[in-house]
């Protein structure tokens, strides 16, 4: 096991470089801008910082020149004079981004006023993990149980019912079914805000609780949605070991249905189920780009939208990085669970 996890760290590690090389590649000279505006702004973040640096001087020329001198030694210690291509800078732009160093924004701030991109991106990231986790943890229970279900009446109204609405819910897209969602009950029936962002500041300490509160129409919506598909999938896993000798031999034995359902044959369907719901966790940590358009949710993919609208490239590489990790570690999770599981993928890597 210990080879395996090795192995597979290194793997992960490697893709995460590369992803982030043709990141940097499809930039390029972009990345030039990037760098050299957190320059400048760290250069005139001091200057504020220090009134008597700018009080010294008697003209604005001098003051003005005096910030240019200071950006292109700055510039020229850094390497940023040398073509984007080189080497070094290649490896010094990959450096600051796996350190988290994104620059500053070029139009889009964080609700605090700050143009960091780190601190825009750690200020939405949250409120994504807090609806897309929580819905995909619903959806997954509800889908596992529900599907596992139809698996052991196939051919039975409750599987006919799963496989229907699997179909039917999955034809819709969901920021269809969510406008609808919010003229029944927003407009109609007025149970839920129109949209998901609280209208109160964040350091409020009503703030969680009416964040929690607008999340409750997109969160139904999203499980709505999702867990029919979740149920037919692991339904259509579970058939096929419901017809396998051990379970039959199980049955054979007298032992109670639900436990061969739930314990036996769950347990053996385990590994394809943790890897789509590791892909499924990952996936909702980028949030959908639409989804919270439309509900106004103040997330990663609400983030995504406005920062492609205005082409605030900083920010879209930020973001892409921070979601590209979270991705490849729900992956590197999913595979120990899935070696755990299943010590055949273990012996695949040489244990």
């Amino acid at each position: 096991m210990k080879k395996y996890i090795v192995t597979r760290t290194a793997t992960m590690f490697g893709v995460l470089l590369i992803t982030l090389l043709i990141t940097i590649l499809l930039v390029g000279s972009n990345m030039d801008t990037i760098l050299k505006q957190g320059i400048v702004f760290q250069v005139r973040s001091e200057i504020i910082e220090n009134p008597s640096i700018a009080e010294s001087f008697s003209s604005v020329k001098d003051f003005e020149a005096f910030i240019q001198d200071q950006t292109d030694q700055r510039i020229k210690h850094l390497g940023l004079d040398k073509p984007w291509y080189s080497p070094q800078r290649i490896g010094l732009t990959m450096y600051k981004i796996i350190l988290l160093d994104f620059g500053q924004a070029t139009f889009l701030t964080s609700d605090s006023g700050s143009s960091d991109v780190k601190d825009i991106i750690f200020e939405k990231l949250p409120k994504t993990i807090l609806l897309f986790t929580s819905a995909t943890i619903i959806i997954s229970v509800i889908g596992i149980f529900v599907g596992a279900l139809a698996a052991t009446k196939v051919g039975s109204i409750i599987d006919r019912i799963t496989s229907s609405f699997a179909i039917i819910s999955s034809s819709f897209p969901v920021w269809w079914i969510g406008m609808l969602m919010i003229f029944l009950f927003a407009f109609t029936y007025q149970i839920f805000p129109a949209r998901a962002t609280p209208d109160i500041p964040a350091s409020s300490p009503e703030y969680l609780g009416a964040l929690l509160y607008h999340m409750t129409l997109p969160l139904i919506t999203i499980v709505m949605i999702g867990f029919g598909s979740w149920a037919y999938l692991v339904r259509n896993f579970m058939v096929g070991i419901m017809q396998e000798d051990f379970i039959i031999a199980k049955k054979t034995m007298g032992i109670n249905q639900s436990k061969i359902t739930y314990t036996h044959a769950l347990k053996n369907a385990a590994p394809p189920i943790i890897t789509i719901l590791a892909l499924s966790l990952s996936g909702s940590l980028g949030g959908a780009i639409i989804t919270e358009a439309v509900f106004d949710w103040p997330g990663m993919g609400r983030l995504y939208f406005e920062a492609i609208t205005v082409m605030d490239l900083p920010v879209i590489i930020g973001a892409t990085y921070i979601l590209t990790v979270f991705f490849l570690v729900s992956i590197f999770i999913a595979d120990l669970l899935y070696g755990y599981f299943d010590p055949r993928i273990r012996s695949s890597t040489g244990e």
